[in-house]
């Protein structure tokens, strides 16, 4: 769940709706794994009461953000929460710009090909494309969202930060998630310093072992978050030495040629 500012008994920030934030959490605890949850599990999963969870769940029924299974109670997303997403994904021209040539690219190397912006401390997919031959919707999804400190696309973000930006960052992931910095910190300042060479980030499988990727942070345009492309291939595709050798300056090409350039923090 979010880290709110104190709580509401003895609240920080009076300007902080801490019921709104309750019942976005709520809808935060779906997940491809939690598909459906009863409201027993949400209220151990939120740390809520049964009866403040109960109202929760009736109250986003009745505007549509949930629906209720007939046969068993338990409760799952429901489709009006997609229009909250489509008029943010309607208005990122970005990802209009870079569609052809992202299926393009993924047809060629047989992967799959993802735009990503932050959100928090994740890297959340905003647009992908995926190979005809590859049938795995755990390579790449809109809405899928990746640890920043432990994906090449999260590395990428942090490289095309500035300074005291990325220092924030890096001291939020120590504080807050201790045990993903002691897993990772090294791979996250391996990455800061080679992408001062090779202008892209590189993951062998820290996410998954069968799972490789490469990503390359978009020229960042006034006023507006880091865009960061990544490109995401099955372990067996690719032999030790080639993300850096050919995917990585390939990506790289790409990314040049649709923004004329890649961030050079």
């Amino acid at each position: 769940m979010v880290d709110y500012p104190q709580d509401d008994k003895n609240p920080s920030d009076r300007q902080f709706a801490y019921t709104l934030a309750r019942g976005m959490d709520v809808l935060r605890c779906f997940s491809p794994e939690r598909g459906s949850l009863s409201n027993k599990e949400l209220s151990e999963l939120t740390g809520m009461p049964k009866a403040t969870v109960s109202r929760f769940t009736y109250t986003l029924m009745q505007l549509g953000y949930l629906r209720s299974d007939k046969d068993t109670g338990r409760y799952l997303l429901a489709p009006a929460i997609l229009t909250l997403a489509y008029p943010l994904l309607a208005n990122l021209g970005v990802r209009q710009m870079a569609r052809p040539a992202m299926h393009d690219f993924a047809n060629a190397v047989q992967g799959s090909v993802s735009l990503g912006f932050r959100e928090r401390m994740q890297m959340v997919y905003v647009e992908t494309a995926r190979a005809r031959s590859v049938y795995s919707a755990n390579m790449a999804e809109v809405g899928m969202a990746h640890s920043m400190i432990s994906s090449a696309i999260g590395r990428a973000y942090l490289c095309a930060c500035t300074s005291v930006e990325r220092d924030a960052l890096l001291n939020e992931a120590k504080v807050k998630t201790p045990e993903l910095w002691e897993k990772f910190g090294e791979a996250v300042e391996r990455s800061l310093a080679e992408y001062r060479v090779k202008r892209f980030c590189y993951s062998y499988g820290d996410l998954r072992p069968d799972i490789y990727a490469v990503a390359v942070p978009l020229i960042r345009e006034p006023n507006m978050e880091i865009a960061v492309m990544n490109c995401v291939l099955q372990s067996y595709q690719v032999a030790k030495g080639e993300l850096e050798s050919n995917y990585g300056p390939r990506l790289l090409s790409l990314v040049g040629s649709l923004t004329g350039g890649v961030a050079m923090r």
